[in-house]
């Protein structure tokens, strides 16, 4: 099925329908700044987009302690942005435009400053590159969308978060043995 046929079964699951008078009164009275349905389904997802990523920025920004916590906050609310992403043709079109690599990046320079200041702080393990680390969590957090419940959502994000915790020395006596 194209793209064309998909996005206009799909629009309607988006934006509720119009009486078809008022739908002509409008048109009629203003031009349409869209060319075609998937140019305007790509506007919509480029604001999501950037919707999502001013939600992580907004609950980094008064997380009560460390680069640890704001760091907590902020995957936990990937891990949920995660959850709610539908994972159907629709979304898998709309994930192609270069708005998302983009996002993509500057979602991975994000979470990478975060984990650089939490391993500068010692507050995260410094044996491996702030930007393994980033892609590691992010990529693990994206498995939220298949979980059934908030339960689980917030155990894969507390397990997500339990391996940047700094790994103790090991002494002479432990190596050892």
């Amino acid at each position: 099925m194209g793209s064309r046929a998909l996005t206009s079964r799909r629009r309607s699951d988006l934006f509720p329908a119009e009486p078809s008078s008022q739908t002509a009164d409008r048109s009629a009275k203003q031009p349409s700044v869209f060319p075609d349905v998937d140019s305007l389904l790509l506007a919509w997802h480029e604001r999501q987009v950037g919707a999502h990523l001013g939600h992580l920025a907004a609950v980094r920004d008064p997380a009560a302690g460390g680069a640890s916590q704001r760091l907590e906050a902020v995957l936990s609310a990937y891990a949920q942005i995660s959850h709610q992403h539908p994972d159907n043709e629709l979304a898998a079109m709309l994930h192609r435009g270069a708005h998302i690599a983009d996002a993509e990046q500057h979602l991975r320079d994000f979470v990478t400053d975060l984990i650089a200041d939490g391993a500068w702080a010692a507050e995260l393990r410094d044996d491996v590159a702030p930007t393994e680390l980033a892609a590691y969590r992010l990529h693990a957090l994206t498995a939220a969308g298949s979980l059934r419940s908030q339960a689980a959502i917030r155990r894969l994000a507390a397990v997500t978060l339990a391996g940047l915790r700094p790994i103790p020395p090991i002494s002479p006596a432990e190596a050892s043995g």
